[in-house]
Parts: structure tokens; sequence; C-alpha cells
């Protein structure tokens, strides 16, 4: 089983709204991303906030036990991977339970759950350590991590953070081609996230099958 972790600790001080809340299509990023966890090999959901935790806890309605906050947040994305770690590790049912960990910007929501659950697939049956998607040959997310690497996540410098776990175990990593150019799309500002919206051709949350109906 996974942990997903979605990270939405920052201040957003350039979308101007906390990025959980801001909404593509009229949904919020975090509601798209927590539907596209929904898969069988999911076992945990912990979203780690920091800045607005309360707005966000608020507005939607997020049950207790999947909320970590951060209260470091301000330095950086590092230290809301590890005390997302942390918070799995003190939860004997998830550290015993979990194989590994599905990391994922909130400001990275336009990834169906389709591909989502290919990369789930391709996790467990390459028997590497990470997987990640690609989109012509560049990397985006969300990431794959095994749970043999999450000491190594924790001890992560923070100048280079989880990407130093990465170049460390290059030669362990799968990697996951897909046309999804969602994977690569970090939605930081407004002026992105219109380009998105008028690029965008359909629901890119949405599986083939959830489209269909």
């Amino acid at each position: 089983m996974l942990a997903a972790v979605i990270l939405s600790a920052g201040q957003s001080s350039r979308m101007g709204t906390p990025k959980a809340l801001a909404e593509f299509r009229g949904k919020t990023f975090l509601a798209r991303i927590l539907e596209a966890t929904r898969q069988p090999e999911i076992a945990f959901v912990r979203v780690v906030l920091g800045a607005d935790h309360a707005t966000i806890r608020r507005a939607l309605a997020l049950p207790e036990d999947t909320v970590v906050v951060n209260r470091h947040w301000q330095r950086g994305q590092l230290s809301s991977i590890q005390a997302a770690l942390r918070a799995i590790a003190a939860d004997p049912v998830a550290s015993e339970a979990i194989d590994g960990m599905l990391l994922w910007p909130v400001d990275v929501p336009l990834v169906s759950r389709a591909l989502v659950g290919a990369l789930i697939a391709v996790f467990y049956a390459s028997h590497r350590l990470i997987a990640v998607p690609t989109f012509h040959g560049r990397r985006g997310h969300p990431v794959i991590f095994a749970s043999s690497l999450f000491p190594e996540l924790l001890a992560a410098p923070a100048d280079q953070g989880a990407r130093a776990v990465v170049w460390a175990h290059s030669s362990e990593l799968a990697e996951v081609p897909t046309e999804e150019e969602g994977i690569a799309l970090n939605l930081n500002d407004p002026e992105t996230l219109l380009r998105a919206e008028s690029d965008a051709p359909t629901d890119s949350s949405q599986s083939p099958e959830d489209s269909s109906r």
C-alpha cells in the first residue's frame, strides 16, 4: 500500500489565494488531486498545510486525520515532506503498512487518475525505488518514493531537497512516459492558470472512463 502526500503549505503569494483553494474549471486544485488519489493501492492520504491552514480546512472540510500542519512551512518544500514523514512514522498502522509515498505538490493539479494508476503499476512491477512521470523527456509530478528512502528524505540537505535523493538513486528510477503535459505544469500564478484553462482541450483530472460518463 501507498501513502499519498499532498504538499500545500506555502503562502501562495503569486497566486493571491491559497493554491489548495484555487480553481481550474470549477474544481479546486486540492479536490482534483484528492480525486486522482482514489486508487486501490493508496491506503492513506495526508495533506500538508502551513500558511492559511485554518482557512483551507474550513473551506474544504478536510478530515482531521488527513491533515498535517507544518509549523515551519517557511523553510520550504522539504520541511513539508519531512513533516509528513514524521506524521506517518508516528502512525503505527501507516508506518507498518506502506511500501512508499506518492508525493504531489498542490500546484500540479492537472494529472489524471488513469496516469496515477499507471505510475503506481510501474512502481510495483519494476521494483524500482522511485517512479516518476515524464512528458517528452521532462520529469514531473507526482513522484513515488519507496519507504526504504524515507530516512534519506528526512536527512536530505535543505538546499537540494528531495532532488538529492532522486539524484542519488538515478539508476533505481523508473520513468513513465505520458502525453499529459499537466505533470510538468506548475500553476503558480493567475496568468499561468488562465493560459492552462485556455489550452487544455478536456478536463485533465478525469480518466478516460470518467469522461465517458
